[in-house]
């Protein structure tokens, strides 16, 4: 017996509280304590069809299993825009059924059509189940991440 479709479909404004339900599943798995100011606005731009935020949703028999929020960015190493996927993420009870690799592939071909140079992203050395499926697509490459923050 095959697994049913992942439909992977825009954010619609009626995703609202599962996406929401979602991101806080995100935020507990990074341990991030994001501020409800924070997400409000990010529901808002995800919302928005001239913000640089977007998200797509993964959908099994009706019901939205996981997200990916990307930013769509221009650079200066490339003459086209280029695609930063922010955040990922599967239900933990759909984790291992395709949920997650059908958000990547529809990010490909995105790429493809949009013509964005390339689409990248990051996550923690420890999250050994993500890195299994990214390893799919891709090797990590070398560069090591620094950030400062607004104090």
């Amino acid at each position: 017996m095959s697994s049913p479709a992942v439909i992977i479909r825009a954010a619609l404004p009626s995703d609202e509280a599962t996406w929401r339900e979602l991101w806080r599943g995100y935020c507990e798995f990074y341990g991030a304590q994001v501020a409800d100011e924070v997400t409000n606005r990010t529901w808002k731009r995800i919302l928005d069809p001239d913000a640089q935020v977007m998200c797509v949703v993964a959908e099994v028999d009706g019901q939205v299993h996981g997200f990916a929020n990307c930013v769509v960015h221009e650079n200066t190493w490339e003459t086209q825009a280029i695609c930063y996927l922010e955040d990922l993420y599967v239900r933990p009870s759909a984790r291992g059924r395709g949920v997650g690799g059908a958000l990547i592939e529809w990010l490909r071909n995105a790429m493809r059509a949009e013509g964005w140079a390339r689409l990248y992203w990051m996550t923690q050395a420890d999250n050994a189940q993500a890195r299994r499926l990214y390893d799919r697509y891709t090797t990590a490459d070398n560069f090591v991440r620094y950030v400062i923050r607004q104090k």
